[in-house]
């Protein structure tokens, strides 16, 4: 289980509170209006913002003065966060170790997570030869081989058209769970958490709400979100 226990997030002069509980190995989706703090939200349970209050815990363990680099947290971003000077595979290797050469061994496993993505012999390009969904294929296949237990995904397939979008959702999610991760993810749109989530958390004016189970959040909504569902 993820705790935020009465926490309070900061990102600039924003401050976001949050006091719920993430189900572990379960998919949580966070919805709500532009500004409202979904991405304070992630960024402060991955250790990127500042925590002003509260506790956060993880399978009761206090991560709260934890660094981001030692969470069992890893995000996927908007842009990616693909260095455009180095090929797919050093990009993904980052995840293992950090050095612009791989050893034989982790580049066996860089090599085996592309082909679970979708990237067989794509290892030796660089971001810029891969159209914008082989970048979402690399992002999420240094996120996986990060193996830590929270996966946190900030509409990473945003800029990506319909299709294949849903496409990327649905990869995601199933590689994530076989692996045993726990996934939040901000969207802003009610079809992707109806087509992957297990739970919602609705964030409305700097306040994230406690997870509804999806049909239950989507068929009736929390009072302060039904303008923005519409």
């Amino acid at each position: 289980m993820l705790w935020c226990d009465k926490a309070t997030f900061w990102q600039g002069d924003y401050a976001l509170t949050a006091d719920l509980q993430i189900a572990a190995g379960k998919v949580t989706a966070v919805i709500g209006p532009s500004g409202a703090g979904k991405s304070t939200l992630l960024g402060g349970i991955a250790g990127f913002h500042p925590q002003k209050a509260g506790r956060l815990l993880w399978q009761d363990r206090d991560i709260t003065s934890v660094t981001p680099d030692k969470r069992p947290v890893s995000m996927l971003f908007q842009d990616n966060n693909l260095f455009p000077h180095l090929t797919v595979m050093q990009n993904v290797a980052l995840a293992v170790e950090p050095r612009l050469h791989p050893c034989a061994q982790t580049r066996t496993r860089v090599e085996a997570m592309l082909v679970r993505v979708g990237l067989a012999g794509l290892a030796d390009r660089k971001p810029a030869a891969l159209s914008g969904g082989q970048q979402s294929r690399a992002a999420l296949a240094r996120a996986l081989l990060q193996d830590r237990a929270v996966m946190l995904m900030d509409e990473p397939f945003s800029a990506l058209g319909p299709a294949l979008k849903a496409e990327m959702l649905d990869l995601s999610v199933e590689l994530a769970i076989a692996a045993e991760r726990t996934v939040v993810m901000v969207t802003h749109d009610p079809a992707d958490a109806a087509q992957v989530a297990d739970a919602i958390i609705g964030v409305v004016a700097g306040v994230a709400m406690a997870p509804i189970q999806t049909s239950s959040f989507l068929s009736d909504p929390p009072r302060q979100i039904k303008e923005y569902l519409g």
